[in-house]
């Protein structure tokens, strides 16, 4: 799957595209916009330094469909829409702790204080985290560096990563 990301001039929502390796085609808005890295973007950071192949970009990348959403092309598999629903509810608990574990890294990554047992109950090892602060951190000079207009393409791996995935590589 890759994931075109596109620097905006501004705090405007974030247009992203996203090709999945079934030939769907779709746009996401996003938060973020500007100088500050985009929080789809932290995502995909954080879930490949960790790796959690079963977070937001893993899930998506297995068929999940959020409303923020939009069709652009190629053809939507048989049943799209309820293993959609079906990862939604299989994957909650996955899907909520790479919520966390993002929002966690990102404000390490900007000199935030947490508590330590925020760190703890991510649930990661604290080496791992800190590998993921600094993949943020550069991914935060790489992005302010960018040019407007300008667009950073990430490449999510192939193959099935989670739980109801039929096994099947796309």
């Amino acid at each position: 799957m890759r994931m075109t990301f596109q620097r905006m001039a501004d705090r405007r929502p974030v247009e992203t595209l996203v090709e999945r390796d079934d030939g769907v085609v779709f746009t996401m808005r996003g938060a973020g916009g500007g100088a500050d890295l985009p929080h789809d973007l932290v995502h995909a950071v954080v879930e490949t330094a960790l790796p959690l192949r079963d977070g937001v970009w893993g899930c998506v990348a297995d068929g999940m469909v959020w409303g923020s959403r939009r069709h652009v092309s190629g053809r939507r598999p048989p049943h799209a829409a309820e293993r959609s629903d079906r990862l939604k509810r299989e994957r909650t608990e996955a899907v909520q702790r790479a919520e966390t574990v993002a929002d966690l890294v990102h404000r390490l990554a900007g000199g935030e204080e947490v508590l330590p047992g925020q760190v703890t109950a991510s649930g990661v090892p604290r080496e791992r985290i800190g590998a993921a602060v600094e993949a943020v951190r550069e991914a935060t000079r790489r992005w302010a560096a960018l040019p407007v207009g300008e667009r950073w393409v990430v490449e999510w791996p192939a193959g099935p990563r989670g739980p109801g995935t039929g096994g099947r590589r796309r």
